[in-house]
């Protein structure tokens, strides 16, 4: 059966800032979802327009530099009219098939969330290789049952006002869907540079935290035997311990994983990740030498003293 001109009892989130260039497909893409909230943060370009242009309710988010971030703001305060909540990036489409899987889906009453699962494009191409697909995320879940985990990263500045890496904790079962949702970034690498420059700070963190054994309570948890997300991240917690990451990752992505399948953009990638890892590991050291912070409590050296000139009458 077939949803093609009912709109489904589905509302989507999408947190926004300075997306005009991705907005446009991404919400033509949402077409058939009951409602939409875009929720911005201070757009200097034309992404509110643009959304009210598509009909999507427009809400403005003022970060307070800790907690919580968007989404869990989001699913605390915006008046949903639907039980469902779909998450989608503004890099993000969901395609008719997935739809009509979505539609289907929220019909039946033994889970309350499912993983969707992206494909990522990068430089026009599919990356299947590398480790990066089948790519999980929980994205559609009954809104009162899910929020996402918090890993105590809210001491670090410049890290953005979105969960990113942090994933949605469930009450309750989840399933998975088979059709895929797409990820396809139109913004050029720059973007992707600055955006990943801003994740490392994250990362840095995340990575400071598994090394103190902080207490992961609230999260989602390491174990081996556990689902996928947990799994990797129990082996998160032995990776942050391996000498010469940059390089590993490099390895593990492009020839165990078999990134050179992707061609020129796997190896762009590959490179790319590698250049990521090395940031993190630069910062968790700089978070080291400076008491947890990143280089923001440092205190400057003492000017020299001003050289005594005398005068010549």
């Amino acid at each position: 059966m077939a949803f093609t001109t009912n709109k489904i009892p589905v509302s989507v989130l999408i947190p926004a800032k300075n997306e005009e260039t991705n907005l446009p497909a991404c919400l033509e893409s949402l077409n058939r979802a009951d409602e939409v909230f875009v929720v911005d943060s201070q757009s200097s370009d034309r992404s509110v327009e643009i959304a009210k242009i598509y009909d999507a309710n427009v809400v403005q988010f003022h970060f307070n530099g800790r907690w919580p971030k968007k989404k869990n703001w989001s699913l605390d305060n915006l008046p949903f009219r639907n039980e469902w909540v779909l998450i989608v990036d503004c890099d993000e489409r969901i395609t008719p098939e997935l739809w009509d899987e979505i539609a289907l889906a929220i019909q039946t009453s033994d889970y309350e969330g499912y993983y969707l699962n992206r494909k990522v494009f990068f430089l026009g191409k599919w990356i299947r290789y590398g480790g990066k697909y089948p790519d999980w995320n929980l994205r559609l879940f009954k809104h009162k049952k899910g929020r996402y985990e918090n890993l105590s990263t809210e001491e670090i500045r410049n890290t953005g006002d979105n969960e990113v890496h942090e994933h949605v904790i469930l009450d309750g079962k989840v399933g998975y869907l088979k059709n895929d949702m797409l990820h396809i970034d139109f913004r050029d690498l720059y973007h992707w540079l600055e955006r990943h420059n801003r994740y490392s700070n994250w990362e840095a963190r995340v990575y400071l935290n598994l090394l103190n054994g902080k207490d992961d309570s609230g999260t989602i948890g390491a174990n081996l035997f556990g689902d996928a997300v947990q799994r990797k991240r129990f082996l998160k917690t032995l990776w942050v311990r391996l000498p010469f990451k940059p390089t590993l990752r490099f390895i593990l992505f492009y020839f165990i994983r078999l990134g050179f399948l992707d061609g020129k953009a796997g190896y762009i990638y590959g490179r790319l990740l590698s250049q990521y890892e090395y940031q993190i590991g630069v910062k968790l050291y700089e978070l080291r030498q400076f008491g947890g912070q990143l280089n923001v409590t440092a205190t400057p050296p003492a000017a020299p003293p001003s050289p005594i000139v005398s005068e010549t009458h």
